[in-house]
């Protein structure tokens, strides 16, 4: 089937031309949401807005650029039914993590489609999506369309039905506010996982996070760490308030702790389990994701043991000594 939609298409025909952009749209839902399984909805209300739509797309923009005006809309719809208000405090409640393994599926990038998606590091990092989260829904679309997706002033100005004054007006609000709260050393991230350096620290969190090693911890944070929980409300901003959060909490008498490395939002994490009966499974506890600076970690972010499912985690770890 062309690019272009005949009047007759079946649903068949028009879910296999459709899902091509799944993951894609996903990714595009997820940066205005921040939140995995609202945009697994979105997605959903996507494909049957387009569905029902179908008559309307008159080809004069690729598909791929119709389905991405029908999910920025789906998603705007969302956010004024049920978060109307933007992030504040620094705190992103809702935040969810995003598997590497997922973000795999993204497409390469193509020159001939300007609205291919290329997934840089910085656009889906959970840093980024924080940042993103406290702008007000349609500069946070202006932003995402403009400088994740390269879309021109004029085609947003059209699916937001404004002016192309207006969303130049809002790019230049939106990025303002990306630098109120982004890291001011975004630049000097380290690699991904695959980064040997990257690796070792993580190997050393590791191993004192289940060795329970509260001091080992410390020395691995930075003066300035930031520390959050999401959806349970309190940001910990510095080492010390962080190291006492742990001490306040029991960590460092808690015992049976074994860690499994893995990737979310193209960052370095662990995902921690706990055996709560002697001689029994290691069953999920947490997901702690980091962001490392200059050889320490500069932000950690912990999410609880209900997450492990949808980013393909094992649902238990075996006792030890067994298969």
């Amino acid at each position: 089937m062309s690019e272009t939609m005949r009047r007759d298409v079946d649903e068949p025909a028009f879910s296999g031309l459709a899902e091509r952009h799944r993951r894609e749209l996903h990714v595009h839902c997820y940066r205005m949401l921040g939140s995995f399984e609202d945009a697994e909805d979105t997605v959903q209300e996507t494909f049957l807005r387009a569905w029902r739509r179908r008559e309307t797309f008159e080809g004069r923009s690729t598909f791929r650029a119709w389905l991405y005006r029908i999910a920025t809309n789906a998603c705007l719809d969302l956010l004024a039914k049920v978060r109307p208000e933007p992030a504040t405090g620094g705190e992103v409640p809702w935040l969810q993590p995003y598997p590497d393994r997922l973000l795999d599926e993204l497409p390469a990038d193509d020159a001939d489609e300007p609205e291919t998606v290329a997934v840089a590091r910085e656009t889906i990092e959970l840093a980024y999506l924080v940042a993103v989260q406290h702008l007000a829904p349609r500069p946070r679309a202006v932003l995402i369309l403009r400088d994740v997706l390269g879309w021109p002033a004029k085609d947003v100005a059209e699916l937001l039905g404004d002016s192309v004054n207006s969303v130049n007006s809002a790019l230049q609000r939106a990025r303002a506010g990306m630098r109120e709260h982004l890291p001011a050393e975004r630049q000097d991230w380290a690699g991904g996982s695959g980064d040997a350096g990257t690796r070792d620290l993580v190997r050393r969190f590791t191993d004192a996070s289940v060795a329970t090693d509260v001091p080992a911890l410390a020395a691995m944070l930075r003066a300035d760490v930031r520390f959050a929980m999401p959806p349970t409300p309190g940001l910990h901003l510095g080492r010390d308030a962080v190291v006492a959060d742990w001490l306040r909490d029991g960590f460092a008498e808690m015992t049976g702790l074994r860690g499994l490395p893995t990737a979310v939002n193209r960052q370095p994490a662990v995902a921690f389990y706990h055996r709560r009966e002697p001689g029994g499974a290691y069953l999920p506890l947490t997901l702690d994701v980091l962001r490392i600076t200059g050889g320490a970690i500069t932000e950690l972010t912990t999410f609880h043991a209900d997450r492990f499912a949808g980013l393909g985690l094992p649902e238990r770890l075996p006792a030890d000594g067994a298969e």
